[in-house]
C-alpha cells in the first residue's frame, strides 16, 4: 500500500444501505416497488410524467432524511488527508444518487447516474439543486421553461463523465469497489479496466459480486466496518506492515 498515489473508489447502493436508503433494484426486479420500465427510463416519463416525478419526489425526501454512515465518513476523511502532502489524485465514482458522500466529507466525487437532489432542464440544458417538488411543473431558473426533469441517468442514457472516469481509472495504482453487485455496466466493468491498467483492485462487500473473481482481494462484511479499517490502514499502513 506504500506505493499507492492515485486511487479511484467506486461505490454502490450498499454503501447507503447502512443509512437507511433502500437499493433500488431488488430481487424481484423492482425499483422501490415499481417495474423499471415505468420509473428509470425516457419511455415511462413520456407515458406517465406524474408518476415518474411522485417517485423521485419521495426519493429527495428519503435522501434528506437520511444520515451518512460510518463508510461516507470514513472516505471523506480519506479525502481530506489524501488531498495533502505528497498523496496523488483521488476520485470517488459513485453510482448512488444520494449527497452521503459529500455530508461525509467527501468533495472529489462524481455522481455518474445523476443527482437526486438536482434537476435538469430539457429546455436549456441547465442543473440545478433541487430539494422540493417538480410534479407541479416548476420553472427552470434559468429560462423559465416549465421542462424540468430529474437529474438522473435512466436506463438507455449515458452514464455521466464516463471519459473523466476512464481516464482516472488508467491512471490509477489502486482500484476500490464498495457495496457494488457487479450486475450494472459500464460500472461493473471497471475493475477490468483497472486490472489492464496494473491497478491492484480491492472489493469491500457485504456479499461477493458477480465479479468478485476479477478483484485482486474481497473482504466481505458491513460497509460501516470494512471501510474505516480500510482506510485506517491506508492512511496509517505502520500496523499492517
Amino acid at each position: 500500500m506504500n506505493a499507492v498515489r492515485n486511487i479511484v473508489i467506486l461505490t454502490g447502493a450498499g454503501i447507503s444501505a447502512e443509512s437507511g436508503l433502500r437499493t433500488f433494484r431488488a430481487d424481484d426486479g423492482l425499483w422501490e416497488d415499481h417495474p423499471i420500465e415505468q420509473v428509470a427510463t425516457p419511455e415511462g416519463f413520456a407515458r406517465d410524467p406524474d408518476l415518474v416525478q411522485r417517485f423521485y419526489d419521495q426519493r429527495r425526501t428519503d435522501i434528506r432524511a437520511a444520515r451518512p454512515n460510518a463508510a461516507h465518513e470514513a472516505l471523506g476523511r480519506l479525502d481530506q488527508e489524501w488531498a495533502k502532502g505528497e498523496h496523488g489524485d483521488l476520485l470517488i465514482v459513485t453510482q448512488n444518487i444520494d449527497d452521503l458522500h459529500e455530508r461525509g466529507g467527501a468533495r472529489r466525487v462524481l455522481h455518474m447516474h445523476g443527482e437526486g437532489l438536482s434537476a435538469w432542464c430539457t429546455a436549456c440544458g441547465a442543473r440545478v439543486r433541487w430539494e422540493g417538488t417538480l410534479r407541479d411543473g416548476p420553472p427552470c431558473p434559468s429560462c423559465g421553461a416549465a421542462a424540468l426533469r430529474p437529474d438522473i441517468v435512466w436506463f438507455g442514457e449515458m452514464p455521466y463523465a464516463m471519459e473523466r472516469i476512464f481516464a482516472a481509472i488508467a491512471a490509477c495504482d489502486l482500484f476500490v469497489s464498495i457495496g457494488t453487485s457487479g450486475a450494472v455496466y459500464p460500472a461493473a466493468g471497471f475493475v477490468q479496466e483497472a486490472s489492464r491498467a496494473g491497478a491492484r483492485t480491492l472489493e469491500l462487500n457485504l456479499e461477493r459480486s458477480l465479479g468478485s473473481a476479477m478483484f485482486d482481494e474481497t473482504r466481505l462484511g458491513p460497509a460501516s466496518e470494512l471501510v474505516p479499517a480500510w482506510v485506517d490502514d491506508l492512511l496509517d499502513p505502520r500496523e499492517t506492515g
